[in-house]
């Protein structure tokens, strides 16, 4: 089974950027890549995903003009770069592999904490 594992989380200033790093221990076959939040107190909530062979992208409203979502497949790996950041996004992000429809995810990743703070 393939494991996920993401990366690059850390604690920025309002304003600043992040790139979020998932990477596959085998193959990638997941049809998408997505990425999730979840805040204190709060349900996990979607951020944005991306077919895995076409790489169309997909966003929240929250992040859409903010965050930009990308895989490389030879590297069996997704990445989520983050601009502008605001305490709002202040959460554990999590990547999974999906499937077609985007509502059912197989594989998680363990989290990886954002923190946006001045």
């Amino acid at each position: 089974q393939v494991h996920l594992v993401e990366s690059g989380g850390g604690l920025v200033q309002p304003g600043e950027s992040l790139r979020l790093t998932c990477t596959a221990s085998g193959r990638f076959t997941n049809y998408r890549m997505g990425w999730f939040r979840q805040a204190p107190g709060k349900e996990r909530e979607f951020v944005a995903t991306i077919s895995w062979r076409l790489g169309q992208p997909l966003y929240a409203d929250s992040v859409k003009g903010r965050f930009s979502i990308s895989r490389d497949q030879a590297k069996n790996t997704g990445y989520l770069q983050m601009n502008n950041l605001q305490p709002d996004d202040t959460a554990v992000y999590y990547c999974g592999g999906g499937d077609t429809t985007g509502k059912y995810y197989s594989t998680w990743g363990q989290g990886s904490q954002v923190t946006v703070s001045s």
